[in-house]
């Protein structure tokens, strides 16, 4: 009887949407040919649906064949265009709010069960004791063997002050039960902030929810008044967020009624200027922004507008070129409509979005913006800047690429499972700044991975493989087998001795594991700024005298930068 009234009432509202999409058709019945169209298709995909609901040999819930053709309709305009259904609003409110209700941990698949990856220092998880490691049995009582993590996600929150009660299984003891209440968890947008160098004040911001802005304001006040010449804002990876915290944090060193971005839309209410609000805090500090490829959205606002006014110096890698405003429009039954209504410029003019979802390919594919429609601009001092690709940076910096092993050890998690072992056998260990990975603590790691199984290829083996597809193809691959076999003999990788040549990286990234089991995310931060490049070239640029200043003027004159700058 359950699912007889179920179904009757699934059925009702998927005819309640079909009426609704009749109203709406003979609204647009007009002479104009646009509302002709539309009046037209909606009365076929009306009658098409009705057709399928009554004869399909299967039976089929109407509410996914509408969510069907809704993602359909949404995945030919660009991927930031999104329905939001009733179920995912949480989901929604965190990403632009940085809050949830929950236990304030980043959790993991871990076998037919979910793993702690890593609590946030100071929230319910960590206060009740749960270690990055810890494997979760139950929740409440109910296993969630099998359940994926987004399930697992959802169940972990609730409303804050609901207490919850997790089975949990640490190494190979037996399941033990902890409860605690769950709490009102804000994810910090700066996790860290501190001096590099006597003088270098280091901002991360990983984030532009709310507040972002005033969090930058006092990070860089408190850096400040404690004797900072300089500043690196360190925006890499940061995806973006709310438009308006990209100007407050440019308000910070730009001075009032500034033009920080402009948005443009097929609608004039989308047509919007952005200005900076109030007196900056300092206008001469000499500022450095990193940014790499997944730097997107405002962090590409903030880059972009602070290079544009000559305001900043930006080092590192291109960024990701999304130059889209999306903006949320309620629909029925508590859901929305995250839908791109503008695309926004920075203050010489350009918009740096790469790829051009307008003008998709043949085959459906979306290609960057072309060389033929890229247009060159200037700053403010007039130096050459261009769009169609994302902030290109004044002095490019690649980050190191990691090996092929260290991928491998990555990927598997046995840098993780060494860290879990590691942190069960040692109460405690140095700070994050003076922790090292001693000769003892690596050999017992490589005896951790004696009975580990994990494979990679290394580049060599890659080209090889393509070097015999290629002999294959063009009929050499029988005279030279001998040798190609030979040589992948020789090629083929060892673990033992890749772990001796690759020590120095493996060993960064075990180091930040095991720091951050200790510290949590911001031990982790401080412990990976010691073998940034990125960033010893950002301090080495702040340390040298006037090449701040020249950077802006176009007139730097190091070589080993200057065809960065070409």
């Amino acid at each position: 009887m359950r699912r007889l009234i179920e179904k009757i009432r699934v059925r009702r509202k998927a005819l309640w949407f079909l009426g609704a999409i009749c109203i709406v058709s003979l609204i647009f019945i007009s002479f104009d040919d646009k509302d002709f169209k539309i009046a037209k298709n909606l009365d076929i995909f009306v009658t098409l649906f009705r057709e399928v609901d009554l004869y399909y040999v299967d039976e089929k819930d109407p509410e996914d064949l509408i969510n069907s053709s809704i993602s359909g309709m949404l995945e030919s305009l660009d991927p930031y265009t999104t329905y939001i259904p009733e179920a995912e609003m949480d989901e929604f409110r965190f990403m632009t709010t940085g809050q949830y209700g929950g236990i304030g941990a980043l959790i993991r698949k871990g076998g037919n069960y979910t793993v702690i990856s890593e609590p946030y220092e100071g929230f319910p998880a960590q206060k009740a004791g749960l270690r990055a490691g810890d494997t979760l049995v139950s929740i409440n009582g109910n296993s969630i063997k099998g359940k994926s993590v987004s399930d697992v996600s959802e169940m972990l929150k609730g409303e804050p002050g609901t207490e919850l009660t997790l089975g949990i299984k640490r190494d190979i003891s037996s399941v033990s039960e902890i409860s605690f209440m769950r709490e009102k968890i804000t994810i910090k947008n700066v996790p860290y902030y501190g001096f590099v160098e006597p003088g270098i004040g280091y901002i991360r911001l990983g984030n532009f929810t709310k507040d972002a802005g005033k969090e930058v304001r006092e990070a860089f006040t408190n850096l400040k008044s404690r004797g900072a010449s300089s500043i690196i804002l360190d925006l890499r990876g940061n995806p973006g967020g709310l438009l308006n915290e990209s100007v407050e944090i440019a308000n910070i060193w730009v001075g009032k009624n500034h033009e920080i971005v402009s948005t443009r839309g097929k609608a004039k209410q989308w047509d919007n200027v952005y200005q900076t609000e109030k007196p900056a805090l300092d206008t001469t500090i000499s500022l450095a922004l990193l940014v790499n490829r997944g730097s997107a959205s405002a962090s590409e606002i903030v880059a972009g507008s602070l290079q544009d006014l000559d305001r900043a110096i930006i080092v590192g890698e291109r960024t990701f070129g999304k130059g889209l405003v999306q903006t949320t429009r309620p629909l029925s039954y508590n859901t929305q409509l995250k839908i791109t209504t503008a695309k926004y410029y920075i203050p010489s003019g350009r918009c740096i979005q790469a790829l051009d979802y307008t003008h998709r390919n043949v085959d459906g594919s979306v290609g960057y913006i072309p060389d033929s429609l890229i247009s060159a601009f200037k700053t403010l001092n007039g130096r050459v800047v261009h769009d169609g690709g994302g902030i290109k940076p004044d002095v490019t910096v690649e980050a190191d690429q990691p090996a092929n092993i260290t991928i491998s050890l990555y990927a598997n998690n046995l840098l993780f499972d060494y860290a879990t072992q590691f942190t069960r056998e040692n109460d405690s260990i140095l700070s994050p700044d003076k922790f090292e990975i001693t000769d003892e603590i690596y050999s017992d790691f490589i005896s951790f991975l004696q009975d580990k199984d994990f494979n990679y290829s290394t580049q060599s083996n890659v080209k090889l493989e393509e070097l015999v597809s290629t002999s294959k193809r063009e009929g050499y691959y029988d005279l030279a087998k001998d040798e190609i076999e030979q040589l992948r003999e020789k090629l083929t990788a060892d673990r033992n001795k890749d772990l001796v040549s690759f020590r120095d990286e493996i060993s960064e990234l075990l180091k930040e594991e095991i720091v951050s089991r200790y510290y949590y995310q911001k031990g982790r931060i401080i412990s990976s700024l010691e073998s940034d490049n990125q960033l010893k070239k950002t301090i080495e640029l702040l340390q040298e005298k006037g090449a701040v200043s020249s950077i802006l003027h176009g007139t730097y004159e190091n070589s080993d930068i200057k065809l960065a700058l070409e």
